[in-house]
């Protein structure tokens, strides 16, 4: 496992600046004019963040009910029992349930947990969760709303099944890499 560690520590302070470099050296081969592609990328991302805006403000109402109403507390309560099968520390649960919903919201709730305990095992797997998951409801809220897709059925299982997986796997990882916790 100490090996596995190494190896975790090496990848994850050289991934990005590889990425950076080596989208730089690509475009460079290629003959793109990256500050220019850049900047047309920025003013088309504008357009699209102003078409999606009434989106965005439907679903962060909707959390916000939900986290208000305490349904969130109380479905934390009801699957407590499952996280212990999986090694999950309860906690990080409240994260796991509002990532699908809202990456500021699931963010708020682990900044919670990593503020009460920064080095805490529960502090890490929320962490790691919080990377290993997405937004799925947010996504397909927004992004299919946004161009009038209705049928979501499919995209919907698949996004919460990737969920799953995520979570899983950041527990498992968590275990992995932080054993003594």
């Amino acid at each position: 496992m100490e090996l596995f560690r190494q190896i975790v520590n090496i990848v994850s302070a050289y991934t990005i600046p590889v990425l950076f470099f080596a989208i730089v050296a690509y475009a460079m081969f290629k003959r793109i004019r990256l500050y220019e592609s850049f900047i047309q990328g920025g003013k088309e991302g504008w357009e699209i963040f102003l078409k999606i805006l009434p989106y965005i403000i439907a679903i962060l109402v909707a959390i916000g009910v939900f986290r208000a109403s305490g349904a969130l507390e109380f479905l934390a309560a009801q699957l407590a029992p499952l996280t212990d099968l999986v090694g999950m520390p309860a906690e990080v649960l409240p994260v796991a349930l509002m990532k699908p919903l809202s990456g500021s919201g699931s963010l708020g709730l682990a900044a919670e947990i990593i503020q009460h305990a920064p080095d805490s095992f529960e502090a890490r797997v929320a962490s790691t969760m919080f990377g290993a998951t997405d937004t799925t409801f947010y996504i397909i809220a927004l992004y299919f709303g946004s161009v009038g897709i209705r049928k979501i059925r499919h995209a919907m299982l698949a996004g919460l099944c990737a969920d799953l997986a995520g979570i899983l796997a950041a527990v498992w990882v968590c275990h992995a890499v932080f054993p003594n916790n």
